[in-house]
């Protein structure tokens, strides 16, 4: 099993989770972070540190349709191990549903 970021995480881009991560398995985007579930090791601590409760493990079923995702822009993001400041709107988009369209592929700061 593995964490898996899903879209609530989408221009809020909190990085709570990145600094308690033991194995630095976060990568980032330039809206979004993902896990790489090849890394992860299932230890959970990312989960609550999450203010939009953006994390789940593999096993929810909302996590289906993110898990190849992780994976795919794990790949090609740079990993990111401490947190950061979030985007300056990010309390404005926490709350807002249906947010898959505004992921955007590119890779974040390096």
């Amino acid at each position: 099993m593995t964490y898996v970021v899903t879209e609530s995480c989408i221009k809020c881009k909190y990085t709570d989770c990145v600094e308690v991560c033991p194995v630095d398995c976060f990568y980032e985007g330039e809206n979004f972070l993902v896990i790489n579930p090849d890394e992860c090791i299932d230890c959970g601590v990312c989960e609550p540190e999450c203010p939009v409760e953006a994390i789940v493990p593999d096993s929810e079923p909302k996590a289906a349709d993110w898990l190849e995702l992780n994976r795919q822009y794990a790949a090609s993001w740079p990993n990111i191990t401490r947190k950061m400041d979030a985007p300056a709107d990010a309390d404005e988009w926490k709350d807002k549903p249906n947010k898959a369209a505004l992921l955007s592929p590119k890779p974040g700061r390096e």
